[in-house]
């Protein structure tokens, strides 16, 4: 059992290792550039186990944007497990989706994303696991305003309506972020995204030291 049981989690942690190679070079050079021979490389593999693993290219790729998406989520929820007071966890989400760079994410993520948006503009299967995907962050955005209320800190008379328009703001303005866009930079797409949440919110004013 103990044999099995290890046998499984070296298998886990290959398949884990062979999907962010994959998302890397998704994220360095796009869906259409990335081959299994480049993953097999850069997880220092053979190019036989990553299609023992995966079969096709075209699922290793489905796998590697869903992973990134999963990592992405698992991360924001992870952000806000050791804070209450709303106005600093929509601070935090909203640094995680305008700022360039998060700690701990794969390098260059954003591209990662539109690959994601376009993908699923084409292949039903990623476009299922991106409503499943939004669906989870708006949930999440939800759940942080009913909190608010209930802490009465924030008032909504619809939470899951605030999320949909929160999330979709949040969206235009990594975008830009990303792009580098010179007048939209991470600082202002900041200060517009929390200005729009206190205002719709009714958020007391920030602290200040």
């Amino acid at each position: 059992m103990a044999d099995a049981a290890a046998a499984t989690e070296q298998n886990e942690a290959r398949r884990l290792q062979i999907l962010t190679a994959a998302a890397e070079l998704i994220a360095e050079n796009g869906v259409a550039e990335t081959r299994i021979a480049d993953v097999a490389k850069r997880a220092k593999v053979s190019s036989a186990l990553v299609i023992y693993y995966f079969g096709t290219r075209d699922r290793l790729l489905v796998d590697a944007l869903r992973y990134s998406e999963q990592t992405f989520y698992d991360a924001a929820e992870g952000m806000l497990a050791d804070v209450r007071p709303i106005r600093e966890r929509l601070s935090r989400l909203i640094r995680l989706t305008c700022t360039p760079q998060v700690e701990g994410e794969v390098p260059g993520a954003w591209g990662l994303w539109f690959d994601l948006w376009v993908q699923a503009f084409r292949h039903p299967e990623v476009s299922a696991d991106r409503i499943d995907l939004d669906n989870r962050w708006r949930a999440l955005i939800a759940g942080v305003v009913q909190d608010g209320v209930t802490d009465g800190e924030a008032t909504s008379p619809d939470p899951s309506r605030f999320a949909v328009t929160f999330a979709s703001l949040l969206d235009g303005l990594s975008i830009q972020v990303a792009l580098g866009d010179p007048v939209v930079t991470p600082d202002l797409a900041y200060e517009i995204a929390m200005s729009f949440a206190a205002q719709q919110l009714s958020l007391a004013p920030a602290l200040t030291p």
